[in-house]
């Protein structure tokens, strides 16, 4: 093997060690997730990249579906909707519990022509229609979530209610409680489809305007061309302002001592019942929690990752630190004025750059289109990924339940353990021993594996995935694995070599030069340690990250792209981001003092 061919080739997966105690993990997932060896030769050829932004931990068996859903949804809109030239969709595949993805790319230039006559029409038929679009596409998305809200899960009485069963003729509780599971599938899966039928269109207008600025001006950075599209508003802010809003609530009512660090929830809303300006704090609270609070506290593809409106943890942390930043004079608001200001001075400037009339309104209007549409590509993810998602998993705990109440579980979570396949079999078996007499099966057949499920997870936790696996290409032209997650070949090459004597390189996110001292946080329930000052390191950050923004000087992450959720918020605060590092995490400790080169994409390790 040569010196390149090492510098472009990672492990192959069928080569990837199972986790001591870990053995058997296989089978919590549908077939079609693993690797084939009846394909060896061609699945190790190909590149796969570690989905660290999305699946951050091992997927309990049920969980996988988040997965599931979102790449047969992405793959229709990209292959069998717009049929964007360059690529096919996505595959993915599961490896010691961690989901890798791959892109089926198009590279023979008729077909890209071909696909080309049909992308063209289709794009433009939504950009043209955008606005009446979105407001089809929101009216989708309130009655798939009406519908979820109101989803009944019936439990199994000993006797059926004669109203319900002789007079109104409803389907038994059996079928009942079944098709609740269906339908509860069903429409999550509905709510992954409206997820990308805007959401790519929104990063090809990004990724539109990116090409037309990198050919016009090959000395623009990239952190350039996203400043020109900063300073919007979308509904991802939403929570985080709710939450700024109640810490001035309880500042104006005088109940701010309740808010400490290191009380819980329960300790804090005990105190305010005592007083009536506490009472109106709650009133104040309940107000706003339907629906700002149902963000869940990960990125909303894991079931233990709750809502605030189940776990109030998060928020009171983001309230308690709110309230010291009033205290302390610190503004809370992201410095909107400025970056408007910025992007349309840069925006001009390059403008009249350009040599010909025709180039310039070229550039002015797809901008223009880039501005108005791309807000949408951060403002979807608290109707699908945040409210949608969080509904799904506690209608699932219903389900659960009614498990549970018949033995199959020590508990409604356990449902989680069973893989999508499994729960409608078990629900099958729960069925038929409920109408005929008789003793389920899954009550002696379930909680056995529930357990050993756990166990394997917990060691699968204790592994570090490599960041790719198989052969990495010489190009890779999937413009939503480029701007999301970061992964070029260049990009994957930098990850295989880099070195600690190297330093930390990665993207310049978002401009600007600060040094501080840094905070290594793997995990969301560790932002609360998280100081005023300081310089976030992490692997990936989730919108529930939201609250630490306006404490931090700047951002670094290991995964990410231009548009990934840290680059994004990072220049909406105009905090300097350096992120897809690969390693920023393995390679920098809490209070190391860093340099962080928003403007260059790279970290110094001072001391």
């Amino acid at each position: 093997m040569t010196e390149a061919r090492v510098a472009t080739t990672f492990q192959s997966p069928f080569d990837v060690p199972t986790p001591s105690g870990a053995e058997g993990w296989e089978e919590m997932y549908p077939y079609y997730l693993l690797f084939d060896p009846e394909r060896r030769e061609a699945e190790e050829h190909r590149f796969w990249f570690y989905n660290g932004m999305h699946f951050p931990e091992p997927m309990p068996a049920f969980d996988m579906i988040t997965a599931e859903s979102c790449y047969l949804s992405i793959g229709l809109y990209q292959g069998r909707v717009f049929q964007i030239p360059t690529v096919l969709g996505i595959e993915h595949r599961v490896v010691n519990g961690y989901v890798y993805i791959t892109s089926n790319e198009v590279s023979d230039p008729d077909e890209i022509a071909q696909r080309l006559e049909v992308f063209l029409p289709r794009i433009g038929f939504y950009y043209e229609n955008w606005d009446m679009l979105v407001g089809r596409w929101q009216a989708a998305v309130d009655k798939a979530i009406e519908e979820l809200t109101a989803l009944e899960v019936p439990h199994l009485p000993v006797l059926e209610d004669e109203q319900e069963l002789l007079h109104d003729h409803k389907l038994g509780s059996n079928f009942r409680l079944m098709t609740a599971y269906d339908r509860c599938i069903g429409l999550y899966n509905e709510l992954n489809q409206l997820h990308f039928e805007l959401l790519l269109l929104a990063y090809g207008a990004y990724l539109t305007f990116f090409q037309f600025c990198q050919q016009a001006f090959p000395d623009m950075g990239t952190q350039v061309i996203a400043q020109m599209v900063a300073g919007y508003d979308t509904t991802m802010f939403r929570p985080d302002d709710e939450l700024k809003a109640l810490a001035a609530s309880a500042l104006e009512l005088g109940v701010d001592g309740a808010f400490a660090q290191g009380r819980t929830p329960a300790d804090v809303l005990a105190e305010l019942e005592g007083s009536d300006a506490g009472r109106g704090w709650i009133a104040d609270l309940e107000s706003r929690k339907h629906p700002w609070f149902f963000m869940s506290t990960g990125d909303g593809f894991y079931h233990h990752h709750r809502a605030w409106v189940d776990d109030l943890r998060l928020p009171f942390t983001a309230i308690t630190g709110y309230i010291a930043q009033i205290r302390a004079g610190t503004s809370l608001d992201r410095p909107k004025d400025k970056l408007l200001a910025e992007r349309d001075r840069i925006a001009a400037e390059y403008s009249q750059l350009l040599p010909t009339p025709e180039e310039r309104t070229s550039f002015d209007e797809m901008l223009g289109l880039c501005r108005h549409v791309f807000p949408h590509a951060e403002g979807h993810k608290f109707f699908i990924e945040h409210w949608g998602t969080s509904l799904f998993f506690n209608k699932m705990r219903e389900i659960g339940a009614v498990m549970s109440e018949n033995g199959f579980f020590e508990s409604a979570d356990d449902v989680f353990y069973l893989n999508i396949h499994e729960v409608h079999e078990a629900l099958s078996d729960l069925g038929l021993a409920w109408s005929g007499g008789a003793t389920a099966r899954g009550a002696v057949y379930w909680p056995p594996r529930v357990k050993r499920r756990r166990e394997i997870l917990a060691r699968l936790a204790e592994w570090t995935p490599p960041p790719a696996l198989g052969v990495v290409p010489e190009v890779i032209n999937d413009p939503t694995v480029q701007l999301l997650w970061g992964v070029t070949a260049d990009r994957l090459r930098a990850w295989a070599n880099q070195t600690e004597d190297e330093g930390v390189h990665g993207y310049a996110a978002s401009p600007g030069v600060v040094e501080g001292v840094a905070r290594v946080v793997r995990d969301v329930n560790e932002i609360g340690a998280v100081q005023q000052g300081e310089v976030l390191v992490c692997p990936v950050t989730a919108p529930s990250w939201g609250p630490v923004f306006p404490k931090i000087a700047a951002a670094v992450s290991d995964i990410g792209g231009m548009m990934s959720h840290a680059a994004i918020v990072a220049r909406e605060y105009g905090l300097p981001a350096v992120v897809g590092t690969g390693h920023a995490t393995k390679m920098i400790k809490t209070g190391d003092r860093v340099r962080v080169d928003g403007d260059h994409g790279t970290v110094t390790i001072l001391s």
